[in-house]
């Protein structure tokens, strides 16, 4: 779960991190009397969307020369027309994609006297298990192109969350900053403060870009991206409110109620499989047959009837899905169980695009019948190069 800058900011206020004074807004009046509580005489009215490259990003309904979501303002004035430029437009960034995400909400912060910008995330390495602290002195809207061009300009700190964090990885941070004396010693606790931050929210993701040296000696946190490990959040209902259901694609935020694992992606071959690693291998050989997946969905390893019928459905709902592949291994799901749900949700829906299913496992001669014995249109499959090559033929006939 991703949550707006502001919100992530008031979190990491919590742990003592240092931010700077802003006022979340939802209208223009909002945004102007948030500016009137803050001392300027600078201001910063930044649009709050779940994407960075914010900065950079073009307004759909402006003109091509119009500044992007994050603006200055000098005057109370200038935040006004910054506000009502933004709110109800779409923008559109390097991460929303070209159909972009309109801007509900403002930030409006006070300005700060830059004299240097610095990056410092925080991600769970999977390979080690250990907390990965990444740290550069080239922070800012950039900061994709150094990782990519001069990669000795990024540092990784790992710590081993039996030990925590020690003394030892504040003074790496530093020193990985090229900071001395007190600007030293706040870059020590900064790291200490985000990492508990980090760890106490079960943080999946946090991101400190840019981390800002003032001119008069001040590291400040400018922008934070956090998000949540959905799996931890009922450890946090406190945290759950925060969630902006706006920001979602709704079949994303229907597939929750279901605890279903749904991403939708770019192509016209629907998918429905069960487990993670599955998912991406159907995805993997629709591609390497001439397709793109439409979707990833994965009903997970212990799933009811109707949380089968409930994912065919979002996956129906698509309007680009042209065919859809199912693809099933019963080992705690069993295949009559899965076969029961597509016929049931097949019929329910007027299915009108190929389908196609592969299902292996517990109970599979017992859900091939029942798929044969529906009378509905459905193409089996032996494998799964067999089904891949399958739907895509389906998919391309009707082409």
């Amino acid at each position: 779960m991703n949550v707006h800058e502001y919100q992530a900011k008031e979190l990491l206020a919590k742990f003592g991190v240092n931010i700077p004074a802003g006022i979340p807004a939802l209208t223009v009046e909002e945004a102007v009397e948030a500016a009137k509580q803050l001392p300027g005489p600078v201001y910063v009215v930044k649009a709050q969307i779940h994407a960075g490259g914010r900065g950079k990003g073009k307004f759909k309904e402006l003109p091509a020369d119009a500044k992007g979501g994050v603006r200055l303002a000098k005057t109370i004035g200038e935040v006004e027309t910054h506000a009502r430029e933004m709110l109800g437009n779409t923008l559109v960034t390097v991460q929303t994609g070209e159909a972009g995400k309109q801007v509900n909400r403002l930030y409006v912060t006070d300005g700060v006297d830059i004299a240097k910008e610095y990056y410092l995330s925080l991600v769970v390495d999977r390979g080690t298990g250990r907390v990965a602290l990444i740290v550069s002195t080239e922070g800012g809207m950039d900061i994709e192109e150094v990782a990519h061009s001069t990669p000795e300009k990024i540092t990784t700190i790992v710590i081993d969350p039996a030990q925590g964090f020690m003394p030892h990885h504040g003074r790496a941070v530093a020193f990985a900053l090229k900071l001395s004396g007190f600007l030293n010693k706040q870059a020590q606790q900064l790291a200490k403060s985000l990492y508990e931050a980090f760890v106490s929210l079960d943080c999946a993701m946090l991101e400190i870009n840019p981390l800002v040296e003032t001119r008069d000696g001040q590291l400040l946190v400018l922008d934070a991206k956090l998000s949540f490990d959905s799996n931890a959040l009922y450890r946090h209902p406190e945290e759950v409110v925060l969630r902006d259901e706006t920001e979602e694609d709704p079949a994303e935020i229907e597939a929750s109620k279901y605890d279903l694992a749904y991403i939708k992606l770019d192509g016209n071959i629907g998918c429905m499989v069960n487990g993670a690693g599955l998912a991406m291998a159907t995805m993997d050989i629709i591609k390497l047959n001439g397709e793109f997946p439409a979707n990833f969905l994965d009903v997970g390893g212990g799933a009811t009837k109707e949380k089968v019928t409930a994912a065919f459905k979002i996956i129906l709902k698509d309007p680009a899905v042209k065919g859809i592949l199912v693809n099933i291994f019963g080992g705690i799901m069993k295949c009559d169980i899965i076969a029961e749900g597509i016929v049931a949700a097949a019929k329910e829906v007027n299915l009108s695009v190929p389908l196609v299913v592969r299902l292996e496992g517990t109970n599979v001669e017992k859900g091939k019948e029942i798929l044969t014995h529906s009378g509905l249109p459905i193409v089996p499959a032996n494998d799964l190069g067999d089904a891949a090559k399958k739907i895509v033929a389906e998919v391309q006939k009707v082409a």
